[in-house]
């Protein structure tokens, strides 16, 4: 399996919260895991912003740092597809970053079709919308509603 794994999804390997756990076995079966380069900058925020809720520990975010890159090494990291992303904005009415993270996974599978049935590519979230958008456009999806 090709595990295409969005922010919200990302975020849940380096912090302690529900997901955690799931996120963590996912990545374990896939072959391969892929998401957007824009993914790397807003796990940071997330990161960021989860330190100014919980007041601020530099240890634990700098710890929480290393760890994102070491999975980053480890996934395999897509450009922009600015004109899909703005189609799959329009078309699925998601936010701008949501409909780059779908425009990468589209990618993916479209790459992953030389050598893989398209279902081997799975897309994991912890968006509703995000979900049901990817679902739209035929992915398995993994994961579960933040909002």
């Amino acid at each position: 399996m090709i595990l295409y794994v969005d922010t919200s999804a990302v975020v849940k390997l380096l912090l302690d919260e529900p997901g955690t756990e799931a996120v963590g076995e996912w990545l374990d079966r896939a072959q391969q895991v892929a998401s957007s380069v824009i993914t790397y900058a807003e796990a940071c925020a997330a990161l960021a912003r989860n330190d100014r809720l919980r007041g601020a520990d530099p240890a634990a975010l700098s710890l929480q740092l290393i760890e994102l890159d070491r999975h980053w090494l480890e996934f395999v990291r897509l450009p922009v597809a600015e004109r899909l992303a703005g189609r799959i904005a329009l078309d699925h009415r998601l936010r701008g970053m949501d409909s780059v993270q779908l425009a990468a996974a589209i990618g993916v599978r479209q790459r992953a079709s030389y050598v893989a049935p398209p279902s081997e590519v799975m897309f994991a979230a912890f968006d509703r919308r995000l979900l049901e958008a990817a679902e739209r456009e035929g992915f398995a999806t993994l994961g579960g509603p933040l909002e």
